[in-house]
């Protein structure tokens, strides 16, 4: 059974709090050190992924020498290793060098193993999104899709759908709200596609006047206003061969909808002031995070041109729906920007943890990009607090992760929920569960609910 749990390393020099500690924690396979030596092969044997070191170490047991020198040989040889320092009162200033030098956390002594329990379950935690984002970081490096960083079933289901479509032809519609990704999307499409050798060529059509917009996209002939001194090709154009985006497609005006509706069916273009027809091959992939059947009841939008854009449709699922997302992501930003700015030893509070995993992310990845990157500036310590964070909305308490606490919860609430429909009746209750009557007897008597029968 041992093989199946995670790995503990307890350094330790006293044998009756190493026995203690074993104890306590009988949901890990504990491992336990008593000097530096034995900490380095314990660790180079068993890898684990957190432990607890006590700072007196010998030949220094009154002192934090030893302790110290071990914590920089564990990190320096394992730095995803969470290591979380027990000192004593006295020790606080010890304590505070741990942390600086990339400690996890720290633990006064006389030991209170459920708050103790708790700083390693979280520790654990930390670690294995960690691990969960690098391990998605290399498999997917050489991948169109290697640009984005989920876990969530419905954005996994996207990624599918852009495997699948990414080798044709069709022209594809993305859609999501600001700061989804969409343009992440369009050039996996392209990546994987067989044009991912030429060129990839995005046009926002929200950010470009609408005089010059027609320029931009079909490009103009010489002479053709004032200005227009050598013939200029436009972006569709350029892109011959390859891929061609527009974003925010539905800001595009109903007099270019005419002449890109003529181009998707025709694929030929005329530059402003010519008379020729240039024929261009390109794929088309188009983004909005309007509404577009509104746009077309409203008359903003052409019926015709709404269903050529939207041969096939990817949805992009905003952050706030997308599980676990958050943190995951949060993560990766964390390690990408202390990278840039020097930070190596930053990491998350569990309230900023909680706070990020809670918060409704209206700008989605672009808001938790630019969150992420100005609390690594802003952050004074070694850990990113809910304060650096900036974001708005009370404190939240983190959700726990202990299945059986979830499984109650859940088994407490639906039990709940269908006594209410049935007005208490058992029989039908046990129907709606799909559990028998004796089983939902013994359920009620587990969770303390009262029912009529």
């Amino acid at each position: 059974m041992s093989q199946s749990k995670p790995k503990l390393l307890i350094i330790e020099d006293d044998p009756g709090l190493q026995k203690q500690l074993k104890w306590s924690f009988d949901d890990y396979d504990v491992v336990v050190a008593g000097d530096r030596e034995a900490a380095l092969a314990q660790l180079r044997r068993h890898e684990p992924a957190v432990c607890t070191m006590d700072l007196g170490l010998p030949p220094d047991p009154d002192g934090a020498t030893e302790g110290l020198a071990t914590l920089q040989q564990i990190l320096a040889l394992a730095p995803d290793t969470k290591v979380i320092v027990l000192t004593g009162n006295q020790d606080r200033s010890h304590a505070v060098q741990a942390i600086a030098m990339g400690a996890y956390d720290f633990h006064q002594k006389p030991c209170e193993p459920e708050l103790l329990a708790l700083v390693i379950k979280r520790a654990f935690v930390l670690h294995g999104l960690q691990q969960e984002n690098r391990r998605m970081q290399q498999s997917g490096a050489d991948s169109p899709l290697s640009g984005i960083i989920s876990r969530d079933p419905g954005m996994q289901k996207v990624c599918r759908q852009v495997e699948k479509v990414a080798p044709s032809t069709a022209t594809t519609m993305v859609l999501g709200e600001s700061g989804t990704g969409k343009e992440v999307i369009a050039r996996a499409l392209h990546q994987g596609s067989p044009r991912a050798k030429e060129r990839f060529m995005a046009i926002n059509c929200a950010a470009i006047p609408e005089t010059l917009l027609e320029s931009e996209l079909f490009g103009y002939e010489k002479g053709a206003f004032t200005g227009a001194v050598k013939q200029t090709k436009g972006k569709v154009e350029a892109a011959n061969g390859g891929t061609f985006f527009l974003d925010e497609v539905g800001d595009l005006p109903m007099a270019l909808q005419a002449k890109l509706l003529r181009f998707l069916q025709e694929r030929v273009i005329e530059r402003v002031g010519g008379h020729e027809e240039i024929p261009v091959d390109v794929r088309i992939v188009c983004a909005t995070h309007q509404n577009l059947k509104e746009l077309v009841k409203a008359g903003r939008f052409r019926e015709d041109l709404y269903y050529r854009l939207s041969e096939i449709v990817l949805t992009i699922p905003p952050l706030r729906e997308r599980e676990g997302d958050a943190v995951l992501l949060a993560q990766h930003f964390k390690n990408r920007f202390c990278a840039q700015e020097g930070r190596a030893n930053l990491h998350f509070s569990p309230d900023a943890l909680a706070q990020i995993a809670h918060h409704d992310w209206p700008g989605n990845v672009r808001e938790m990009e630019n969150c992420i990157k100005r609390a690594i500036i802003m952050a004074d310590g070694p850990a990113i607090t809910a304060d650096d964070l900036g974001l708005s909305g009370a404190p939240v308490e983190e959700e726990p992760f202990n299945l059986r606490q979830v499984r109650d919860e859940a088994e407490y609430r639906a039990i709940v929920r269908a006594l209410a429909r049935v007005e208490g009746n058992i029989v039908k209750a046990s129907e709606l569960l799909g559990v028998s009557r004796p089983t939902l007897y013994d359920l009620l008597e587990r969770h303390a609910i009262k029912a009529s029968s």
